[in-house]
């Protein structure tokens, strides 16, 4: 839910929600953003690929009018949140060179956007987050429908009979400023504690699996489900440039 957490800022939730991308075509606009992050990280900042996804991500930012600062906070959260996830509920914690790492990443792609007075930090980023957050968490009724829609994916993915188990669990994962942005009703602390138990019981479990031998791109996730036939990676994302007619990029190879 990492995703939906930028929802709860008005500007960001109410856009998102007026483009329809995440409310018609959840699991393309999912899928996209996944594949396109993903490939920065394989291919680098300098591969032709890696270019290729950082100009189709500046494309379709471009086409919208987003703050600065809205930026910026997304960019955070690519910093901050998959650390205290990995902290609370992962098989180890991440070390230093792996914090450092990350956030040096994501400042280097927050520069190839264009985004303005990107923290340096880590601690930095954190506290960007945080002050954002207590600034502009807030309700509005497009940023909902984003969240609910996003929640229907996640629960798409599993058996129908799972969904309410599945929607609740995810609720329950959830930090109180978040649900109050949504105005989701809270899961009892009962609900909270069991859910957050079982989540660290699966982080103990991995701990004792045998180490990866070969890396796992996000093209492998079974969850990517909208390119069965392979995709190009300058098609991925949306168009929303009036007047153009499919990707206004040259086209890259296929990924299989």
């Amino acid at each position: 839910m990492k995703r939906s957490r930028t929802y709860a800022v008005p500007s960001i939730g109410r856009l998102l929600a007026e483009t329809a991308e995440l409310t018609d075509r959840t699991q393309k606009r999912y899928d996209d953003t996944a594949l396109l992050l993903d490939t920065i990280v394989e291919h680098g900042f300098d591969g032709e690929e890696g270019r290729t996804a950082i100009r189709r991500i500046n494309q379709m930012r471009g086409s919208y009018d987003i703050s600065n600062e809205d930026m910026r906070y997304v960019l955070c959260t690519f910093v901050v949140m998959p650390k205290r996830w990995i902290e609370a509920y992962g098989w180890r914690r991440l070390s230093r060179h792996e914090i450092v790492a990350s956030t040096v990443h994501y400042r280097t792609l927050g520069q190839h956007m264009g985004i303005k007075d990107i923290p340096e930090t880590y601690e930095e980023f954190e506290a960007c987050l945080d002050s954002y957050e207590e600034a502009h968490f807030g309700w509005d009724v497009g940023a909902r429908r984003v969240s609910d829609a996003t929640l229907e994916l996640m629960a798409s993915w599993y058996p129908r009979p799972l969904a309410p188990l599945l929607r609740t669990s995810t609720l329950a994962l959830l930090d109180e400023p978040l649900l109050r942005a949504f105005r989701y009703e809270l899961p009892g602390a009962v609900t909270r504690a069991l859910v957050r138990r079982a989540v660290r019981a699966r982080g103990r479990l991995v701990r004792l699996m045998p180490p990866r031998r070969a890396p796992h791109f996000a093209r492998q996730n079974w969850e990517i489900k909208g390119y069965p036939d392979g995709y190009r990676v300058a098609e991925l994302g949306t168009c929303p440039v009036p007047g153009v007619r499919g990707c206004p990029v040259s086209s890259a190879a296929r990924v299989e």
